[in-house]
């Protein structure tokens, strides 16, 4: 049925594709597994420049991340950003030990496995026939097919519809790269796509999908506390959901009275759900319940983006 479609696809990818992608051409399932779980939450540019080789440098294998702590695995996450992501590698890791399963239902059942990224791995390592579902092909689905809306099963039935199973691999990639830089959220550029005949939405692109009602980022603020003793820095590894596994200072509620007469600044770092506002105070003061570390020591601990920011003051004064 869409047979034209995907042949205008595949000559479009041959002459636009970002074909020199390290993931790409590559049969390795361990390397596509930690690209397509690092692209999850970040820009494919962000990933490129300072995650992806560094990390494979650190465990360029499976078994390799498996041997390895999670300090160390959260380490070299460090800036990315969704920590669970890490921690799910790692799990997953362990679990196998020695290679990723074969099958997408094998795939899912891992930890941090979603039918996505199972069906990504599955369709780039192992050339099975199945269709993936980034945020770029929901994109072009939504468009082709002039949805405003769809939940999970029927964007899948879409898909699936949409599919080339004789190309499987080609298709994929070639969908995620057309909704990267043609089939764009804001700004399609509709004359140069390929499905402009089998394209649904194509008169009034921007209207698909419904965009959704953006919710206003709530404002957290907190005291931030860095304990000094005897050259030695207080941190607490975290067991919250929220950072879990990092290391971290003492922190304390807003409206809590704070007395330390050293105050080092103030510090301000966006989330995806909210805005961190936070004072940094010094503590010259021996505390329990956490662990003592030199500045060379914190060096090699995983810390979130706002401990890095509040180190850093601690160091300008």
């Amino acid at each position: 049925m869409y047979k034209k479609a995907h042949i205008s696809l595949y000559h479009w990818y041959q002459e636009n594709g970002r074909h020199n992608l390290p993931w790409r051409n590559i049969d390795d399932a361990y390397k596509i597994w930690v690209s397509e779980v690092m692209l999850q939450q970040t820009q494919v540019k962000t990933v490129l420049q300072r995650f992806y080789f560094p990390f494979l440098e650190a465990f360029p294998s499976l078994q390799d991340l498996a041997q390895a702590s999670e300090d160390q695995v959260l380490k070299k996450w460090e800036g990315l950003g969704y920590y669970t992501r890490a921690r799910n590698l790692h799990k997953t890791a362990k679990l196998c030990q020695d290679s990723l399963p074969l099958t997408v239902n094998e795939l899912i059942s891992l930890p941090g496995i979603g039918k996505s990224t199972a069906h990504a791995v599955a369709s780039f390592a192992y050339k099975t026939p199945v269709p993936i579902m980034d945020a770029n092909v929901k994109r072009i689905l939504f468009r082709v097919f002039a949805k405003h809306k769809a939940n999970e099963k029927e964007l899948w039935e879409m898909a699936y519809k949409f599919f080339d199973e004789d190309r499987p691999y080609d298709f994929n990639q070639a969908m995620m790269d057309l909704g990267s830089s043609v089939c764009t959220s804001k700004s399609p550029l509709c004359m140069q796509c390929p499905f402009q005949i089998q394209c649904e939405g194509k008169e009034t692109p921007l209207l698909y999908p419904t965009k959704k009602v953006k919710k206003t980022i709530s404002i957290r603020q907190k005291h931030i506390i860095i304990h000094t003793h005897k050259n030695k820095i207080a941190l607490k590894q975290r067991d919250t959901r929220f950072l879990n596994g990092m290391w971290g200072f003492s922190e304390y509620p807003h409206n809590e009275d704070i007395n330390f007469t050293s105050i080092l600044g103030d510090i301000s770092h966006t989330y995806s759900h909210f805005k961190l506002q936070a004072k940094v105070y010094l503590h010259n003061y021996y505390i329990k319940d956490h662990e003592w570390f030199t500045l060379k020591q914190i060096k090699s601990l995983a810390l979130s983006t706002a401990d890095h920011m509040a180190l850093e003051l601690y160091l300008k004064n």
